[in-house]
């Protein structure tokens, strides 16, 4: 639901919860979000997307009485999770807890440990940082939008103060465990390609709907994997619809992590789809290297990934010197500079200079079937010839080590 877990998440392990990066931090303007809405304006999708039309607005009532989700009871939930014992915890975070669970899967109904399929059941705490109006965002798209690459929401549960979540459960956690975390076995390039596309997936399966969705909290935490490492999406809280008609953006309330919001979004509170690009550019050159967006362990410049990589993604005599060392050399150097150029390309000062998402995509299937490409996307041969001059980019973030609320619509933010 747009949340991260606090630097102090003592468990995580394949789960759908979220955990913030070394560094980075929440960032939000002083508008309040506790409030509870009884109607949420969202887009009407159709077209290309194989989910049913909506209305505009929904109330409350008929987002939660979507055909798709079930409606559990909490004491469903609370034998599903074996009264959500310690043992089946799989995460903690800003916005409560992720649970292991079993249900039957004809009745929906709680099912012995073993049998049935597994889901993560996601318990919103009472004083979370996610409100009400995440939690029902996130039922809401989740309800509607279907994909390979978007985590399924099986259903929900709002009984009293209790708020919950129910989703697939993703064997193999978010990626950020796997880039970050001591233990697993580093991810090949194979892989990293392979989750890189999936994501692109997702995005570009928002991006172009017929009523478009922007998806607002891209980053690696949001991104989990199943048994086979296939990419999805998790935590719309934060999702928004697109501008339409005559508007270029969404002047909306400043939301999202350090280290991956798009400047211009942070600076002026003006959203497109843009940004999505940006923050899909930090995730990909956190895969290309192996560093967090934000890493206050490290000195000066290191701690922030685009200002200290920017100088190496367009020069191929460079560029291993921000490759993952974990990778051992494993990757073949004509697709790393590709994907460092598309980075480069999509971590752009200028939003209008970023590619679109669909474009993004291609140049990542180009990078996995090489054989099968004719030439590469334009996007790698208009890197060093734009009219716009790649300069380096000072985040204008002051990084802080916790979730801080950041005043919007300044020129140059900063964390009070």
């Amino acid at each position: 639901m747009g949340n991260c877990l606090d630097s102090s998440a003592s468990k995580v392990d394949a789960t759908q919860g979220s955990h913030t990066p070394s560094g980075a931090s929440r960032i939000s303007s002083k508008t309040s979000r506790s409030s509870v809405p009884s109607t949420l304006t969202i887009p009407s999708y159709s077209g290309r997307s194989n989910f049913e039309c909506l209305p505009t607005p929904r109330t409350e009532g008929e987002i939660l009485s979507s055909p798709n989700l079930k409606a559990f009871s909490f004491n469903e939930l609370r034998n599903a999770t074996r009264n959500f014992r310690p043992d089946s915890l799989l995460g903690e975070g800003g916005f409560g807890y992720v649970f292991k669970g079993w249900i039957d899967e004809n009745t929906m109904t709680a099912a012995k440990p073993g049998s049935g399929i597994v889901i993560a059941v996601k318990k919103l705490k009472p004083e979370g940082f996610q409100g009400h109006k995440e939690w029902l965002t996130e039922v809401n798209y989740l309800g509607k939008l279907h994909h390979p690459n978007l985590v399924k929401l099986i259903g929900y549960c709002l009984e009293g103060e209790n708020r919950l979540l129910v989703y697939e459960f993703m064997p193999k956690g978010s990626l950020e465990n796997h880039l970050f975390r001591r233990g697993p076995q580093p991810l090949s390039w194979a892989l990293r390609i392979k989750v890189a596309i999936g994501a692109a997936r997702g995005l570009t399966f928002l991006h172009d709907a017929k009523s478009q969705v922007i998806y607002r909290d891209f980053k690696a935490s949001n991104i989990l994997l199943d048994a086979d490492f296939n990419a999805k999406l998790s935590d719309f809280g934060l999702a928004k619809e697109g501008p339409t008609g005559d508007r270029t953006h969404v002047s909306t309330q400043v939301m999202g992590t350090h280290g991956y919001a798009a400047p211009e979004y942070v600076a002026t509170g003006r959203l497109t789809a843009k940004s999505d690009v940006y923050s899909f550019g930090v995730v990909l050159l956190e895969l290309l290297s192996g560093r967090r967006a934000v890493d206050k362990t490290k000195v000066g410049v290191e701690q922030n990934l685009v200002d200290w990589a920017k100088p190496y993604l367009g020069d191929k005599r460079k560029l291993f010197r921000i490759m993952d060392t974990k990778l051992g050399g494993q990757y073949p150097q004509k697709g790393a500079y590709v994907a460092a150029n598309l980075a480069l390309q999509c971590l752009s000062s200028e939003a209008k200079v970023r590619p679109r998402m669909s474009e993004v995509l291609a140049t990542l299937e180009q990078i996995d079937s090489p054989k099968t490409a004719t030439k590469h996307s334009q996007l790698e041969l208009q890197t060093v010839h734009r009219k716009s001059p790649m300069r380096r980019h000072h985040s204008p973030l002051n990084l802080t080590p916790s979730a801080s609320p950041l005043p919007s619509h300044r020129p140059s933010p900063r964390v009070r």
